[in-house]
């Protein structure tokens, strides 16, 4: 096995982009969703399934400088705490964030059409969902591709890294649980199964819904009332990876 492709969000629910090498931390990612837009009047992180327009906006977060494209606008600026520091709902977790100054709110604004802010994480991972590491497998995905009649854009699962799995069966990450993965000079330590949601049905260019993914999965990966794609995992031992690296199961 080796890795196919790396992606990340800067700003949580925008486009996930390709990275070709990336440093792990114990906390996960490095860069990887350290910001979000979030509704300050029902504290509340915004999530993606219910705000696909995000996904078409993409970020990035270099030098300092904090660079969004928005519906066609790019705005960029250094980030300015402002002296707002709240305590924001996501998924029933509070996450500490701090309320930022600069260009981005009116932006996000009006694309959403209601009033938001830009905020940062004040904890590594607060705007994450589970485990700060997700992995999907090529053979999955193409059982997926298989099953729905269309070529499957890996961007619509987010995945922190996709393996290419070469002729392996569909799904053998299912089997990864409790064990340790080897990647570049990382190692993992593979987690549950992923639950999936309508967001995989959303463009990934172009944030709108248009696709039954969800459906067809559903349709053979039904775990419960749960819809399976992809393993979580976590960091224990950190180092840089990079696409192409060979992959090892302990």
């Amino acid at each position: 096995m080796h890795i196919r492709d790396i992606g990340v969000s800067t700003l949580k629910g925008c486009r996930h982009q390709p990275r070709d090498g990336i440093r792990l931390t114990a906390d996960g990612p490095v860069g990887d969703r350290d910001f979000a837009v979030v509704d300050l009047k029902n504290g509340q992180i915004l999530r993606t399934v219910e705000n696909p327009a995000l996904v078409a906006c993409e970020a990035d977060w270099a030098d300092g400088v904090l660079s969004a494209t928005i519906d066609g606008r790019r705005v960029a600026a250094v980030p300015v705490p402002s002296s707002t520091t709240v305590d924001l709902d996501y998924w029933g977790r509070q996450t500490p964030m701090q309320v930022l100054d600069g260009p981005w709110a009116s932006e996000f604004s009006r694309l959403l059409g209601r009033d938001v802010v830009l905020a940062r994480s004040l904890v590594t991972g607060g705007a994450v969902y589970a485990d700060s590491v997700t992995i999907s497998t090529t053979s999955s995905l193409g059982r997926l591709a298989h099953e729905c009649g269309i070529k499957v854009d890996t961007r619509r699962f987010r995945s922190t890294f996709t393996l290419d799995t070469g002729d392996a069966a569909a799904h053998l990450e299912d089997e990864w649980a409790g064990r340790e993965l080897h990647l570049g000079g990382a190692r993992l330590l593979v987690k549950g199964g992923i639950p999936r949601c309508a967001v995989i049905d959303i463009d990934p260019e172009i944030g709108v819904r248009g696709t039954n993914l969800l459906k067809t999965l559903a349709g053979y990966r039904l775990q419960g009332s749960d819809i399976m794609f992809g393993v979580y995992a976590e960091v224990i031992s950190p180092g840089f990876v990079s696409v192409g690296d060979d992959v090892v199961l302990v």
